[in-house]
């Protein structure tokens, strides 16, 4: 039994020794190795998109206001109600402007009293003074007699116009009267579905200082908009007829599209982010969009289908300088990987040709040729060894590049990643090219 024991705990030994032994064999071997994450250069659609949120609204939204003061005595439209042109929709208590035009009526009739008066007095007065004029030709009466007469006879004549025009002012009054006792009737100005109602039955609207909101009524809502804001950075990528798809929180698997009407010049800053109006045009014949909704647009403004591509990454992709001392001991090239370009040969030829100078790849940091924008630097994985290449870059979906000319070609590996063992990067500790301060990527 005692043996038995022993053996047992010199297995056990034994197993613990050779498993621990197997760990620092893997430690070992892991520390010296280089892993480089990489993906296949691939070929297919790209789509280049712009998002940006909007908010739906009908195109033509009217608010009904009241350009009388008074009481609300009935409603006759609620939330919801489809309203013709001319259809009632509120009324205001009219007694006070009935009062006003009854009032207004029994003025003009005082007016008109009075100016049937003028004119009689004004016929006497004519009368009078002829008759003094021809006794003044018969010297019977002095001069002084006739012109109070003729004076007397201008005045009533006077009197009969100031007359007249206290019956027009008395008309008016009357006109005034009846049109606020019309405006007591709130009508619909156009056709449409009522989205808004701001009152209630005995409620007081006044309306000294501007008119009140009463409805606000949606022409047509089968036809709406969606005002979108669009970043300063992209909105010179919006142009108008452009197609745009969005979506709403209430029906998420649903896509809308429609197009795009206008982009506003109008700049809206908002915590000194400057957005400018894209306006879209969006059909709407089941009438599920509602004003208001929050929709997320994506405006498509270049397409390409069967072209190479690449992921971004590999364009920002950079080497550290530990890698570039342990690929290319001795060589003194720049932070950038230019000492790469020198002895990669071959496919690195290409990116000293394209004038960038074996500069950062992705078009980042500082150029030493100049070259242009859309000139990119990749690094291939060709037989476990890095090669950089330089190529020409097309259109972007944020995630994949377009591949327009360069030395790549499809199902070739391009380097996104690496990750250097401990081993291998104290032996290349004081031949790195600017040691290890630089970062692997540059962003």
């Amino acid at each position: 039994m005692l043996k038995n024991k022993k053996v047992w705990i010199v297995v056990g030994i034994l197993l613990v020794v050779g498993a621990y032994g197997w760990f620092r064999v893997r430690k070992a071997r892991a520390q010296g190795q280089v892993a480089y994450d990489t993906t296949a250069v691939t070929r297919g659609r790209i789509v280049a998109k712009v998002t940006a949120t909007g908010v739906l609204s009908a195109i033509i939204t009217v608010q009904v206001g009241s350009q009388v003061s008074g009481t609300i005595a009935a409603l006759h439209a609620d939330w919801n109600s489809k309203v013709k042109k001319g259809q009632l929709i509120a009324k205001i208590d009219p007694a006070l402007f009935d009062a006003a035009v009854q009032q207004a009526r029994a003025n003009l009739v005082a007016a008109q009293g009075n100016l049937t008066k003028a004119k009689a007095q004004s016929v006497d007065a004519a009368r009078q003074a002829a008759r003094n004029k021809e006794l003044l030709a018969r010297k019977l009466i002095a001069q002084a007699d006739y012109d109070t007469a003729q004076a007397t006879a201008d005045a009533d004549a006077a009197a009969v116009v100031a007359a007249d025009g206290a019956v027009a002012q008395a008309k008016a009054s009357l006109n005034q009267a009846e049109v606020n006792l019309a405006y007591t009737d709130i009508k619909s100005p156009t056709e449409g579905t009522v989205i808004s109602r701001n009152v209630d039955v005995g409620q007081t609207v006044a309306a000294s200082l501007q008119a009140p909101t009463l409805f606000v009524i949606a022409q047509d809502l089968e036809k709406m908009q969606v005002d979108t804001s669009v970043a300063e950075a992209d909105i010179g990528k919006i142009q108008p007829g452009m197609r745009a798809t969005f979506s709403v929180d209430a029906y998420p698997g649903d896509r809308f599209s429609g197009s795009v009407r206008q982009v506003r010049i109008n700049p809206q800053t908002v915590q000194n982010v400057v957005t400018y109006d894209a306006v879209i045009d969006v059909n709407n014949p089941q009438l599920k969009l509602m004003p208001g909704m929050t929709a997320n647009c994506t405006f498509v403004y270049a397409e390409k289908s069967d072209v190479l591509r690449v992921p971004n990454s590999a364009l920002r992709f950079l080497p550290p300088p530990e890698l570039m001392a342990r690929l290319f001991p001795g060589k003194k090239g720049s932070r950038s990987g230019r000492g790469a370009d020198q002895t990669a040969g071959g496919a690195s030829g290409g990116a000293q040709g394209s004038g960038t100078g074996g500069g950062p790849p992705g078009g980042r940091g500082p150029r030493q040729g100049g070259g242009p924008s859309d000139q990119k630097n990749v690094w291939l994985l060709q037989s476990d060894k890095p090669v950089q290449t330089s190529i020409k870059a097309g259109v972007s979906d944020g995630s994949l590049t377009e591949v327009v000319s360069g030395d790549v070609k499809e199902g070739d590996l391009v380097i996104t990643d690496v990750t250097l063992g401990a081993a291998a990067r104290a032996a290349a500790q004081g031949q790195g090219p600017g040691g290890s301060n630089f970062p692997r990527r540059v962003f």
